[in-house]
């Protein structure tokens, strides 16, 4: 059985370019990265911590604890090696397990031949040892057991999040084309709101971004609304240590007098699922909802703040050629509504941002999904200095 306070090797991996914000997290969170890549990090922790960190993660995918990394020459190498590991330590032999495995090896052509190998080790071990052997399969609702292979080196991990966390778990009504809640904390996170002045949503479809801005402003973190990982099938897991975790989390749970968070769409539907999806999070009474044309958004003036935008950008929705007029308006709503604002548009056409006729103060680069996005920044002030 594995000490849940041995520390060892932690991966938390991430969106490609995500690592900005999710690092922002972790040292947030009171956690120093031994070291920051493209889509993970690093850290020195316990499993313990991996159980902290997959309830407080906002913008990270998987928290994985490291068992062992390996030289594996080629594909014959895996049956060996991985039996000869203590899985007994790890797992339960009434345990269901699933593998994963990412794979950069020339004598390997096929993924799927590493997992069943791995899987075939694991059980062969499990039978020679105590007779009975667990279940596997590909679902991963049980213990994940992990492979990262590049060339000669590779390492196995305990995937402790089971599911990715870049789901969190509020959305049960995604709407069209619905953002992941990964992607609009990572993006609120580069607005860098202050989590104190108004958070205006326009076109805010399901909700996600408002919602998201709310649970941040108020501390409540991914955790609250998840209650199944894969730790949870790690021998050595606590469930005592488990509710303290959660319940310091609740815990955290803050007031904001007086929060603006204002969310609009001309779509009676998409603010009647996007009010649903706040309620299953707790902050419905935190969000102003409005169903109306974004230009009659309600916008507090003189307060500050930001207005963010996610229109639709010719790629999933709309076409290119119907959405042109849609961002010149949003230029003049920001220019004409939304004076002391920082005004930010999230797309993943270019050719359509330079309609808005603003000139950006700042540019960051995201994905969504496969679509290259920025995260497009307007500085807006009074009078001339608006463009």
């Amino acid at each position: 059985m594995i000490d849940f306070d041995l520390k060892g090797k932690v991966a938390v991996t991430c969106k490609d370019r995500f690592a900005p914000y999710l690092e922002q997290e972790l040292q947030d969170l009171g956690f120093r990265p031994k070291y920051v890549g493209r889509t993970h990090m690093e850290l020195f922790a316990s499993l313990n911590d991996c159980i902290f960190l997959n309830l407080h993660l906002r913008t990270a995918s998987q928290v994985l604890y490291e068992i062992k990394t390996l030289y594996l020459h080629k594909a014959d190498d895996i049956y060996r090696r991985i039996k000869a590991l203590p899985w007994e330590d790890y797992l339960d032999p009434d345990t269901y397990f699933s593998v994963i495995s990412h794979v950069d090896n020339e004598t390997v052509n096929n993924p799927l031949f590493v997992n069943v190998r791995i899987k075939d080790a694991i059980v062969d071990r499990f039978r020679e040892k105590f007779g009975k052997r667990p279940n596997s399969g590909s679902s991963l609702d049980g213990a994940v057991i992990q492979m990262f292979w590049k060339e000669q080196q590779a390492t196995l991990y305990i995937n402790t999040s089971g599911e990715t966390i870049a789901k969190h778990g509020y959305r049960k009504i995604p709407g069209h084309a619905p953002m992941l809640e990964a992607l609009a904390s990572a993006t609120i996170l580069a607005s860098d709101w202050d989590q104190n002045s108004p958070f205006i949503n326009p076109m805010c479809g399901a909700g996600t971004l408002a919602i998201e801005a709310a649970l941040m402003a108020t501390q409540r973190f991914p955790g609250l609304f998840r209650d199944h990982y894969g730790f949870m099938y790690v021998k050595g897991f606590s469930e005592e240590i488990y509710q303290k975790i959660r319940k310091k989390m609740e815990d955290k749970v803050i007031d904001r007098p007086g929060l603006r968070i204002i969310a609009s769409d001309i779509s009676e539907q998409a603010v009647l699922f996007a009010r649903e999806n706040a309620g299953i999070a707790g902050v419905e009474d935190l969000i102003d909802f409005e169903v109306c044309d974004f230009e009659e958004t309600t916008v507090p003036q003189d307060a500050g703040g930001v207005v963010f935008f996610n229109p639709e950008y010719g790629e999933r929705l709309g076409e290119e050629g119907d959405l042109g007029d849609t961002y010149k308006r949003m230029g003049d709503f920001l220019k004409q509504r939304c004076a002391s604002y920082s005004g930010y548009i999230f797309t993943g056409n270019m050719a359509l941002a330079k309609r808005v006729g603003l000139r950006t103060s700042r540019r960051k680069e995201f994905y969504n999904g496969t679509i290259d996005c920025r995260l497009l920044k307007y500085e807006l002030f009074k009078g001339k200095k608006e463009i």
